[in-house]
């Protein structure tokens, strides 16, 4: 579903991503791992169309979308939840929920669905999202993004500052969705929690890929267990 292939990507004049090469396919779960700085969200704001200073190639179904703008590449499928989440704190949880639809006809179909994966959504329904928890207000940005009804959800560090507690709720609704088949691109800082998740990973260090491969086989790779998991 998503190919990336020899990606370089800038900021300005300094180059932050070197030669990315990935992929998605259809169904899966696939993780893209490594410290802060790697150059993980440059490649993200890159997929979605936020950073247009790059080379190389990036496919979705197919077609080229390198360079497309932000809001036509969300048409196309793709849903970010972004690091900071994003929600609107002024509106109702309902409200931020609605948003994410866009307009989808039978939207109260998938609000059941976003309901039944975090049900406590439901009993914050009509809540001001700024007063949530932090692990709710993940859960409602994920939920707003499912709203899209997207080919494609990218998750850009959903664990960050949430209790081990509320990261392993979030944890098994992202499990919950690759059951229900939802192709899931997960960046994240939680490297056993990303690797037990996903079928696959990515390890990307200094903008560059170093380790590829089963999240099995990662799991016990001496560089893995040194560098990020303290073994």
């Amino acid at each position: 579903m998503l190919e990336i292939e020899k990606l370089n990507v800038f900021h300005g004049n300094l180059q932050v991503v070197w030669d990315l090469s990935l992929s998605v396919k259809s169904g899966e779960l696939v993780t893209l791992i490594g410290p802060n700085g790697a150059g993980k969200t440059s490649t993200v704001e890159t997929i979605i169309g936020l950073n247009r200073r790059a080379k190389g190639s990036i496919r979705f179904g197919g077609e080229e979308i390198l360079g497309v703008r932000p809001h036509k590449i969300f048409g196309k499928g793709i849903a970010l939840v972004p690091e900071q989440r994003e929600i609107f704190p002024k509106m109702r949880v309902s409200e931020n929920l609605q948003l994410g639809a866009h307009g989808r006809p039978n939207w109260e179909k998938k609000l059941e669905h976003v309901f039944s994966l975090f049900p406590i959504l439901s009993e914050r329904e009509r809540q001001v999202a700024g007063t949530l928890s932090g692990g709710e207000q993940q859960m409602l940005a994920i939920g707003r993004a499912l709203m899209s009804e997207p080919r494609m959800l990218i998750l850009d560090e959903p664990s960050t500052g949430l209790s081990p507690l509320l990261v392993g709720q979030v944890f098994r609704s992202l499990e919950q969705l690759g059951r229900e088949g939802m192709t899931v691109l997960l960046l994240e800082q939680n490297v056993r929690n990303a690797l037990e998740l996903c079928s696959r990973g990515y390890v990307l260090e200094n903008g560059r890929i170093v380790l590829q491969g089963k999240t099995r086989d990662l799991l016990h790779d001496p560089h893995i267990e040194r560098a990020y998991l303290g073994i």
